[in-house]
């Protein structure tokens, strides 16, 4: 029996619940790992899982021996590290979950000079919206606007979007220019609704003006969960869009987006880069939330920084 592979399979299981969903993510047949696991209880006499027909679960006994051999396994990742050229200290794969606009407007096009400075790192981009569970699909970070719900994460900030309200020259057309936000709430006006959560909640919109604060739900026809999806809703005159303003920069100067209350401001979108609290800050990791927030700063400056649990 291999130790640390033995104890890799371990955390796996611990991580994903399930022989399968470590196997998978091992890129092990199930059979292997159940071996492992079995052999690494066998030589410690102790039982570290429970296991039923259903799902696993970790004895106290085990949960103990985990947290130590999580550190265990990430001391040998950064003594490994640590003897590679200052060029390649960061290296292996990253799995990254984006959200689709910033991936294609931002992200993925800067990726030549992250790679030019990381060239050992290989990027592997889950590119949506949707919610994803880090752990059962072995993501190592996402990245998202907004707060971060799920209190079990880390969260890190690494920038702010600046957001405006903007609508087609089809809706206005039909719909008739808003002069004032409360319109909106108005019967005969629509917002393209954004689903922000897994409950699948349509977000409300801030808006502020000297001293005047007043938030905006509106009346929806169409509601999406993918920010290209949003966009093109809006562009295809289904109502009124709240952007930040990378996103509808280019739609406005060609004409296809007329911003909205511009006298108006709305608090700016926080972004984040948010990865499990028992998930090793691996220097992969670490360089790529750094780069993030660098590249943050290039496009999009803010004001500060901060890391903090959410």
């Amino acid at each position: 029996m291999d130790r640390f592979d033995a104890m890799r399979a371990f955390v796996r299981v611990v991580e994903t619940g399930s022989f399968t969903k470590a196997a998978d993510t091992l890129h092990m047949s199930r059979t292997s790992v159940t071996q492992l696991v079995q052999q690494l209880e066998a030589r410690l006499r102790v039982r570290l899982l429970n296991r039923t027909t259903r799902k696993v679960n970790v004895t106290a006994d085990g949960a103990v021996y985990y947290e130590r051999v999580l550190r265990l396994l990430a001391d040998l990742e950064d003594a490994e590290t640590s003897l590679s050229s200052a060029s390649a200290v960061a290296r292996g794969r990253l799995r990254v979950d984006v959200p689709s606009p910033f991936a294609s407007m931002v992200l993925v096009p800067a990726l030549p000079a992250f790679h030019a400075r990381y060239p050992d790192i290989q990027l592997h981009l889950g590119v949506s919206d949707r919610v994803v569970d880090l752990i059962d699909e072995n993501v190592d970070c996402v990245i998202r606007g907004g707060e971060i719900d799920n209190l079990s994460l880390v969260a890190r900030h690494v920038g702010d979007l600046q957001l405006g309200a903007y609508a087609a020259p089809a809706y206005l057309a039909s719909a008739g220019a808003p002069a004032h936000p409360r319109e909106l709430e108005e019967s005969r006006h629509r917002i393209v609704g954004f689903a922000g959560s897994r409950a699948g909640r349509v977000l409300a919109w801030t808006l502020h003006r000297a001293g005047e604060s007043l938030t905006i739900q509106g009346r929806h026809d169409v509601v999406v969960d993918d920010g290209n999806a949003y966009i093109a809703a809006g562009l295809a005159g289904l109502g009124v869009l709240w952007l930040p303003t990378y996103m509808a920069d280019m739609h406005s100067e060609s004409g296809g987006l007329i911003p909205l209350f511009q006298d108006w401001r709305l608090d700016p979108m926080p972004m984040h880069i948010a990865f499990p609290p028992n998930r090793h800050v691996s220097a992969k990791l670490r360089v790529f939330m750094d780069w993030v927030i660098e590249l943050m700063q290039q496009r999009m400056p803010v004001s500060s920084v901060r890391s903090s649990p959410t």
